[in-house]
């Protein structure tokens, strides 16, 4: 397995070089964000560990450049633990993301979660256009129709439906919807599932016939076609 490492601070490049290397990765290592897009762009790595804060150009503007191409797995690294930095990360496109310091036994377990879920996917690449009842959710459109009626949704709704669609007839708690489309840990005092939740149902059920959100009490909600009276 072939990697990228993108990362400024000379030591901790090297010593996480070493010791990927050691853990039986080929590692490439670029000391600024030109060098790194450049080999990130030309070569073909199966995962590329991107700093944020890099000379030259930082890791958000490559991650940006890179994804406009590449869909190789990327976990960002970063000496900032705002929130703010973590969301613009992985809504540029990062697929996990490590605050400095870290542990480099977490590294690598990272590391190996991503090159599994990669592998998956290119084993069993997921469909495009999804379908339930008269409902039909196009994910690479970022479309979303409903008898025949197009449905006007914010990015977050339409992440929310694709998400409850992927995993139709399976109860998500609160909890983890909150972690999939906002990346945030769930706060009991926060009911930005429960609003979002409403306003979704506005627009994909209470203009149809049947309902296909439904709320399992103390649980969470579940997305299904249940039989009419």
């Amino acid at each position: 397995m072939r990697l990228l490492l993108i990362e400024d601070e000379a030591k901790l490049g090297e010593y996480l070089r070493k010791g990927l290397a050691e853990e039986g990765y080929t590692v490439d290592v670029a000391t600024n964000g030109i060098d790194g897009l450049h080999l990130a762009m030309e070569l073909e790595y199966d995962l590329i560990v991107l700093d944020g804060m890099l000379p030259g150009i930082d890791g958000f503007a490559v991650l940006a450049a890179l994804r406009q191409s590449k869909v190789v797995p990327v976990l960002m690294l970063t000496a900032r633990s705002d929130v703010e930095d973590r969301v613009r990360g992985l809504q540029s496109g990062a697929d996990d993301y490590m605050i400095k310091p870290f542990a480099f036994s977490e590294l690598v377990a990272r590391i190996q979660v991503l090159m599994r879920r990669a592998q998956t996917h290119q084993a069993s690449p997921e469909p495009t256009l999804l379908k339930i009842s008269d409902l039909e959710v196009d994910l690479v459109r970022r479309k979303a129709v409903r008898g025949g009626v197009r449905l006007d949704l914010t990015a977050k709704e339409f992440n929310l439906l694709a998400l409850l669609l992927r995993r139709q007839g399976e109860v998500l708690s609160r909890t983890e919807l909150a972690s999939q489309v906002w990346d945030m840990n769930f706060d009991s005092e926060t009911n930005v599932v429960e609003v979002a939740v409403r306003r979704l149902r506005m627009k994909v059920d209470q203009p149809f016939d049947f309902p296909l959100i439904h709320t399992v009490r103390g649980m969470g909600y579940v997305l299904e076609s249940r039989a009419q009276p």
